[in-house]
């Protein structure tokens, strides 16, 4: 299980007001906080936290980094805000995220060589987010034959085939399972597969357990990450026995501790 923490975000009140004063009490705690709680990754999004997003994401990359050595996933849609936190970024990191399209992994995929970066590649296009599983499955072809053309190994490739909210469009679920099954074929090894947990249960009565049990089902169909509330207990929990059961550790009295050892 490849676990990213998602708390690191502008969205979130307290990240938002530190971000605006610059205030790195906050930060570290949630850097420390998350990576105790079994986050391989953290991820990292400036929102609209700041006016110069370039300026702000260079100063939570080295804010999180004077406490936690935990990879970060640089998380925009703006490239210069991810450039600018490749440029300060120590050791290996992640970028979150790139479309499918052609013309975007020519600009991300040279990055990720450069920089020791993995990358989230998302199944769509610039015609947007197909409501069919055999589109996202061409867009996952796409990114997994580029990244084969720059080098990039199939263990830095992260595949997201884009979760919708379940309030949405109820058929979700069986789409993605069916394409996180067909997505780990396509290479060998197989690419990563991750996902934007919380968007399955936007606006849902029920948020923890849609969450929870929608990531115990992803991890029987082959998916091995996620953006996720790592300080859910229940959910990393649940995560954590799912890959017991699917034997992919040992079993002991104190499994639940030793996965985050």
């Amino acid at each position: 299980m490849i676990p990213i923490g998602e708390r690191i975000n502008g969205m979130f009140t307290d990240v938002k007001k530190a971000i605006a004063a610059k205030d790195p009490a906050a930060i570290h705690q949630l850097s420390e906080d998350q990576t105790k709680a079994g986050a391989k990754y953290l991820d990292i999004n400036v929102g609209t936290a700041a006016s110069d997003q370039v300026d702000a994401m260079k100063w939570l990359v080295n804010t999180i980094q004077e406490k936690c050595d935990t990879p970060l996933a640089l998380d925009s849609q703006k490239l210069d805000v991810v450039k600018a936190g490749l440029e300060e970024v120590k050791g290996h990191c992640m970028i979150n995220s790139c479309q499918a399209d052609p013309e975007k992994l020519d600009i991300y995929l040279p990055l990720c060589k450069e920089y020791n970066a993995a990358l989230v590649a998302l199944c769509m296009d610039k015609d947007g987010v197909s409501q069919d599983t055999a589109k996202r499955l061409e867009n996952a072809m796409t990114i997994v034959e580029k990244a084969s053309e720059y080098g990039v190994p199939s263990d830095h490739l992260y595949i997201d085939p884009i979760i919708l909210p379940i309030n949405v469009d109820q058929r979700q679920p069986q789409m993605i399972f069916e394409a996180v099954s067909q997505i780990r074929m396509m290479a060998d090894p197989a690419p990563h597969i991750t996902v934007g947990l919380s968007n399955i249960s936007q606006s849902t009565r029920e948020r923890h357990l849609i969450n929870r049990t929608m990531l115990v089902m992803l991890a029987a169909h082959g998916c091995d990450s996620a953006i996720v509330d790592v300080l859910d207990n229940d959910l990393m929990d649940a995560w954590i026995t799912a890959d017991l059961l699917m034997d992919k550790m040992i079993y002991s009295d104190s499994y639940l501790k030793a996965a985050l050892a």
